[in-house]
């Protein structure tokens, strides 16, 4: 190439740069009037301004998008090139049906003759421009752990934002139960200080619902993958701060882990709220459309182990309470989503393999099959401690509750509530009875369930599932006298070990901080409700014993501080803080301290 043609291509893509720009600050711009558009109140002329601006922006957009596939040399991967075609037929159907151009031709389009969809388009629009962009990170000013923070912090100011909207509520909200609502959202907690479906509009209620679902996969999921998706690469320092985010074992799976994430994570929900919808009971759910949203709403919540619902006292409501395929539609999802997606991936491994092994054998029964080591240690401990907790405290809620609060059910579903009562207290958040009406025994056990909470690398909260099966492991360990931890023929590094304790330890130091300052602000509350609320906040569950929306607003920032901190865990907030040490190329002589 002579220096002519170079000059020529570097102008080009100054002005594909240029075009690039323009088209992605004009996204932001539409998105930014959407949220006017929805959140306020306006003139009908207004209005029309708004959409005549839409229309515009989409088919501005849709240019600038085919404009760069004619300028730019770069090859855009097939799926990209899918994709934008689609959203490109998609539009121009879109500005001719709203120009009234197709509908007398075409009349059954005339459902796409809706503001939702041009809506949709242009946040489509938006996502595809501001992934395309690329995202600078440098470790040295920002390490993963502040990002992670930060990105969570960021999205429950965006959202406190958002719920503040006129038309987000009824009535309107303070600023204090906004940022509440929108921590709890964000940290899939489910506590709440006003109800849900009589407080909020659809607007506000589907707000709720967006970070439900950013704030369980975590919002840098999305981003990272998206801008994978349409860049095609990444930066190093990128794909190792996603590596520790996804629990990957190699920095060149990182992708591929966050792409089976995303869709395991949306085929799960959408099948989950196929099922919502099959099992609703007729009349409980007035109109196709709000029976789809009351669908759709509960699969992502109880996915993402958030515990929200549009039902005023969950599903301990006259109409659903008795509804127990429902429940047990709703148990399924949030087991899922508490189990861990490493866990879920591992036995998906598995079966593969085992398929694979019994086709083997069947075309070659002589053959003797290899059987790798294919449930790796972590799904082994995750497994046996979920299916111990499950089976214990369903057991233990059936026995104390049997007179009490499933004294009203049938003996199916006395074993489903029980079941379902066991499992929500692991950071679910919903419950089918009344928990105030609960005996001390039975919410004793809620508070161990509650501390414990899921499995690493979920959607839940709580110490983790496998951090209580360490520390139960190393207790054994030293009783017996031995001087490691050993369970299925394998060794648990120290490094494990210590991490377990230290989660403990800081739980419990966070816990007993927000009970003491909330017993300083509402001294009128007993400590019992104190406590539960603690608990249920850091271990992200969303249970209550009805004390919520009575705190003051001292001790609603106490309940924020706590839900956040459970939610990002107070070891990210200490790694994020202190300074890491660069060089341990020396060791210290070792002594023995004195423990008992």
């Amino acid at each position: 190439m002579n220096i002519a043609d170079k000059k020529k291509r570097e102008r080009i893509n100054r002005r594909l740069q240029t075009l690039k720009n323009f088209s992605f600050w004009l996204s932001l711009l539409t998105v930014c009037l959407i949220v006017f558009d929805l959140g306020f109140t306006h003139r009908s002329e207004t209005e029309l301004y708004l959409t005549d601006f839409y229309l515009i922006a989409l088919l501005t957009g849709s240019i600038t998008i085919l404009v760069r596939y004619v300028v730019s040399r770069n090859k855009f991967p097939l799926k990209v090139r899918f994709f934008d075609g689609a959203i490109f037929l998609l539009n121009i159907f879109l500005v001719l049906i709203k120009l009234d151009l197709l509908l007398q031709t075409f009349p059954f389009l005339s459902f796409l003759n809706n503001m939702g969809w041009l809506y949709l388009a242009l946040l489509i629009y938006f996502i595809r421009e501001f992934s395309a962009r690329r995202l600078h990170y440098n470790r040295e000013l920002l390490n993963p752990a502040q990002l992670f923070i930060a990105s969570f912090l960021g999205l429950i100011v965006m959202g406190t934002l958002l719920l503040m909207l006129p038309r987000a509520t009824y009535e309107g909200i303070s600023a204090v139960d906004a940022l509440f609502t929108a921590t709890s959202a964000v940290c899939v907690t489910g506590l709440i200080v006003v109800d849900t479906g009589t407080y909020f509009t659809t607007l506000g209620q589907t707000v709720i619902l967006i970070l439900i679902q950013l704030g369980g996969l975590g919002i840098m999921t999305f981003a990272s993958y998206f801008s994978y998706f349409f860049r095609g690469k990444s930066s190093y320092e990128h794909q190792i701060m996603l590596k520790d985010m996804t629990n990957s074992e190699k920095i060149g799976e990182v992708f591929d882990v966050l792409k089976k994430i995303v869709l395991l994570t949306f085929s799960i929900e959408a099948v989950g709220a196929v099922f919502i919808f099959l099992s609703l009971e007729e009349g409980t759910v007035q109109g196709f459309i709000d029976q789809v949203f009351f669908s759709v709403f509960h699969s992502i919540s109880g996915f993402c182990n958030a515990g929200f619902s549009t039902l005023e006292n969950s599903l301990y409501e006259p109409e659903f309470k008795f509804n127990y395929s429902l429940q047990l539609i709703i148990l399924a999802l949030f087991i899922l989503g508490g189990i861990g997606f490493p866990i879920l991936f591992n036995l998906y491994k598995y079966f593969a393999y085992y398929f694979k092994n019994q086709y083997a054998k069947f075309q070659h029964p002589t053959y003797s099959v290899y059987t790798p080591w294919v449930i790796n240690l972590n799904t082994r401990i995750v497994l046996v401690t979920t299916s111990i907790l499950l089976l214990s405290g369903t057991v233990l809620f059936y026995f104390f509750e049997y007179n009490n609060t499933l004294e009203e059910h049938s003996w199916f579903g006395k074993i489903v509530v029980s079941l379902f009562g066991a499992a929500t207290p692991r950071t679910a958040g919903f419950n089918s009875i009344d928990t105030s009406a609960l005996n001390f025994s039975t919410i004793m056990i809620v508070f161990i369930l509650m501390w414990i909470g899921a499995s690493p690398g979920s959607t839940g909260g709580g110490i983790k599932t496998s951090t209580f099966a360490l520390t139960t492991l190393n207790f054994l360990s030293l009783a017996r006298g031995k001087d490691r931890v050993e369970i299925f023929r394998r060794e648990i590094s120290d490094l494990s070990i210590r991490r377990a304790f230290a989660f403990m330890a800081l739980s419990l130091m966070v816990i007993g901080t927000s009970i003491f300052l909330i017993a300083s602000f509402d001294e009128e509350k007993t400590l019992l409700s104190i406590a539960f609320e603690s608990f249920s906040a850091y271990s992200t569950v969303g249970l209550s014993l009805g004390i919520t929306a009575e705190l003051s607003s001292a001790s609603k920032i106490v309940i924020i501080a706590t839900m956040f901190i459970g939610r990002v865990s107070m070891l990210t907030i200490l790694i994020a803080l202190l300074r890491r040490v660069k060089y341990l190329n020396y060791k210290y002589p070792q002594e023995e301290i004195l423990m008992n």
